[in-house]
């Protein structure tokens, strides 16, 4: 199996507690490599800066059959677009019963554990992304969740019921700013 080294510059001892490999949810993934307990930071997502109408031009999610990208929504400008010099917190993928979860502090993305995670454990997070309204089968299968949690909603999006008298607003297709 394939191994990289992360580049996540907020832990440098060199001796991080898990791998990027071959994954069974989704291409790459990221597996402990010795037990993590909860509460630990274990690596900041990091890539290039960009403006959400940037985010827009680089990535047509109509034009994809399937949704696939390295965006991280900071806040409701920013995003970082992990896709070419981003850390291996890129590789780690949505679960709908995640061990790990995404913290935003002063605007930098961190993933930190919630769980005990156990050496081979996979790390995922809850991507977040929020759909208002009915979620047609055409989304569902674009923003499909291959976790296989007994938890798993099917997809990644999040359904929210739309509020009276609210516009209408537009499905949010990145990940959701970490609270």
């Amino acid at each position: 199996m394939a191994k990289t080294k992360s580049q996540d510059s907020s832990n440098n001892s060199g001796n991080l507690p898990f791998e990027v490999r071959n994954s069974k949810i989704q291409g790459r993934g990221v597996f402990a490599t010795k037990r993590i307990r909860p509460g630990q930071r274990l690596i900041e997502y990091t890539g290039e800066r960009i403006t959400q109408d940037e985010a827009d031009r680089r990535y047509d999610d109509d034009s994809m059959d399937r949704h696939h990208t390295f965006l991280f929504e900071v806040d409701e400008e920013n995003v970082i677009d992990a896709g070419k010099i981003g850390s291996d917190a890129r590789y780690i993928n949505h679960s709908c019963d995640p061990n790990c979860e995404a913290v935003n502090d002063g605007g930098r993305i961190f993933i930190e554990s919630i769980k005990n995670i156990q050496p081979e454990s996979e790390l995922t997070y809850d991507y977040s992304y929020e759909h208002i309204g009915e979620l047609p089968d055409e989304l569902r299968q674009q923003y499909i969740c291959l976790c296989g949690k007994a938890k798993c909603r099917g997809t990644i999006l999040k359904v929210k019921k739309p509020r009276k008298r609210s516009k209408s607003r537009k499905t949010s297709t990145r990940k959701k700013s970490a609270a």
